[in-house]
């Protein structure tokens, strides 16, 4: 009996590209031998991607990751079927557990955005439903299953909550909300953001944007959470918005505002749109909150920061996306060291940096695109169609990863590194198998990472860890702390 098998060579040593004899005994590459084809060896820090069909660990090399010599990650798949949030955060948990990082791991930082559902809100739950066969395949890659230890969750106030109780149903504590005062959206000129769609940069109208956002900066002064402006008190971005559009309707005020090469169907076609936010970013821009409390993502406490967007109208979740992103490559840029390194974790990139039109987070992404390697900023992006996101951005991330895909979308070239046996297999990827090519191995690994070992959702979830720190609106009443001491006297 003959057997027949067509294979893709991988590596040639030494660099003699004869073809072997016929007849030669062939046999599948174990040990020394696989790590030699697959480059392996040449990896001096690795970083465990998962399983191969072989059952032995796959590995990435790290430079590519951190910006030694290369950075960022592209993940593409179906929705829901590619499981592509599922593989960045299991490329994050073996990033800081794998040890590769050494020292750097604790002082290095993740951002992650959460679009859908409330899946990654409970990153810091262990997973009840992790089975023995689960922890056997941790094992063999080297990595203790567990949840992420340092965790912390925002998320935006409920609407018409005048607490800013977080807007989360999954966990009771440590949730903090987030949200910007007036004063914040004047003086850090946000106003872009709130025009955030690709479409609205080929409008006319977005030189009025630039102008108020300068003037707000000028003229606008805190007043406790609210602003002053040229004597009136705002207390809500309604009252803010209300304010513009007036100032922009009367003919006498206009000039200041808009400037006085504007025409008034330009000064109109604003005024629409900036209504039009209202309703979506009411929440979000508040001036009846205090503001000794704090309402601003942070992330420098802890190692992994989860900004939850489910619950709010795409406007809001451009505003957000847009303003955090500007906040962090700022920080990044000022800090002038690329260690300690800081990740992002941002799905539908096709929403955000589109091939077509330009926005306000388009450019940021395109930044942290071709300047964060050098920054420490790393983008894990993940998208249903790299046809269809921007082609440097793309074409800047050295580590490139497929999940299932359809066949029209196979089909493209930006597809191009998988060989034609692996397009055809890729439509019929199961949920965990994923495809990852990296620039010093000729092909893409076929890989199948493990079962996460923290919760994914609510039924998943086990008991709150006690590291968790309770919400700002969730502390103690100080009345009731008062209470038992009748020396107290009220804490005002």
């Amino acid at each position: 009996v003959q057997e027949a098998a067509e294979i893709t060579t991988t590596r040639v040593e030494p660099e003699v590209y004869v073809p072997p004899r016929p007849g030669s005994p062939v046999m599948r590459a174990t040990g020394d031998e696989r790590a030699s084809a697959l480059y392996f060896d040449r990896m001096e820090r690795r970083i465990p991607l998962g399983l191969g069909r072989d059952g032995a660990p796959l590995y990435l090399n790290a430079d590519f990751l951190d910006g030694t010599r290369g950075a960022h990650v592209s993940i593409s798949g179906i929705s829901g079927v590619a499981t592509k949030t599922s593989f960045a955060t299991w490329l994050l948990y073996s990033l800081f557990h794998s040890g590769v990082l050494g020292a750097e791991a604790v002082n290095t930082r993740a951002l992650i955005f959460n679009v859908k559902g409330e899946d990654l809100l409970l990153l810091d739950h262990v997973n009840a439903k992790l089975d023995s066969d689960t922890e056997v395949k941790y094992a063999e890659l080297g990595i203790r299953p567990g949840p992420f230890q340092s965790v912390a969750v925002f998320a935006p106030p409920r609407a018409g909550s005048s607490t800013a109780t977080p807007d989360v149903a999954c966990r009771t504590t440590g949730v903090e909300p987030f949200y910007w005062t007036l004063s914040d959206f004047c003086a850090q000129r946000l106003l872009p953001f709130v025009f955030a769609d690709a479409d609205d940069e080929r409008q006319q109208y977005t030189m009025v944007v630039h102008q108020v956002t300068a003037h707000l900066a000028r003229v606008a002064t805190p007043a406790d959470s609210g602003v002053v402006i040229e004597g009136q008190r705002l207390g809500s971005y309604e009252d803010l918005v209300d304010y513009v559009c007036t100032q922009l309707s009367d003919e006498e005020t206009r000039a200041p505002w808009s400037g006085s090469a504007v025409g008034l169907g330009t000064v109109n076609a604003f005024s629409r749109r900036l209504i039009g936010s209202k309703k979506d970013l009411g929440r979000l821009i508040r001036g009846d909150l205090p503001t000794r409390r704090a309402h601003g993502i942070d992330t420098s406490d802890a190692q992994v920061s989860v900004v939850d967007l489910h619950n709010l109208p795409d406007r809001a979740q451009r505003f957000v996306v847009g303003v955090t992103l500007r906040a962090e490559f700022e920080r990044k840029e000022k800090a002038g060291t690329a260690k300690p390194l800081q990740f992002v974790v941002l799905d539908e990139l096709n929403k955000y940096a589109p091939r077509d039109g330009t926005s306000p987070i388009k450019e940021i992404l395109l930044d942290i695109a071709e300047r964060g390697r050098s920054l420490g900023v790393i983008l894990i992006g993940a998208q249903q169609t790299a046809s269809e996101v921007e082609r440097r951005i793309v074409a800047n991330s050295a580590i490139r990863v497929v999940g299932r895909l359809d066949s029209a979308e196979a089909s493209r070239p930006e597809y191009g590194f998988l060989p034609a046996s692996q397009r055809q297999r890729v439509l019929l990827a199961k949920p965990g198998t994923m495809f990852v090519a990296q620039p010093e191995i000729p092909v893409p690994l076929v890989v199948e990472f493990p079962f996460p070992s923290w919760a994914t959702r609510p039924s998943e979830a086990g008991p709150a860890p006690k590291t968790a720190r309770r919400s700002a609106t969730q502390g103690v009443d100080p009345f009731v702390l008062a209470a038992g001491d009748s020396l107290d006297d009220i804490p005002f």
